[in-house]
């Protein structure tokens, strides 16, 4: 059963979310991919917010550009972990979703990582670490990983 969920605002946004299912799938986290944007389809944001942790899912990641409302729209609707991927799919190259998707009102947290590859494949390691809490087999997978990091660094 898919313990994360993540979303995209577009299908065009499949090629920026490879690195976060890449190290998903290293880490042995199960997940589930859906589009949904916050703008065209409001309807389906709701439900996917408001079901989501009945269908068993821990964690979400949500990629977006442009104005990028998809993550913050989704932690309107639960008090699940969501995490923000600001994508750069617009002539302000994604400073403009990062700005939207990490300027969020007290007491509706998104977790935002940087923009491009380096934070979808962060948007993955910090759901690790969330479900490391719970989960040893995906603490020790996170483990391993950081200390191959290190190793790779000296």
């Amino acid at each position: 059963m898919a313990k994360v969920a993540v979303l995209m605002g577009s299908k065009s946004d499949t090629e920026a979310l490879k690195p976060t299912l890449e190290a998903l799938e290293s880490l042995g986290i199960d997940y589930e991919v859906s589009i949904l944007s916050a703008h065209r389809t409001p309807e389906k944001v709701r439900q996917f917010g408001l079901t989501a942790r009945d269908r068993g899912i821990e964690v979400i990641i949500a990629a977006a550009g442009g104005a990028a409302h998809l993550a913050g729209a989704l932690a309107s609707w639960t008090t699940l972990p969501v995490i923000g991927i600001p994508l750069s799919t617009s002539e302000l190259k994604g400073i403009d979703a990062l700005c939207s998707t990490v300027q969020m009102p007290a007491g509706v947290p998104v977790a935002t990582v940087a923009i491009g590859s380096a934070g979808a494949k962060n948007a993955a390691y910090l759901a690790a670490e969330i479900l490391g809490l719970k989960y040893d087999g995906i603490r020790k997978a996170y483990e391993d990983y950081r200390s191959k990091l290190q190793g790779e660094s000296k």
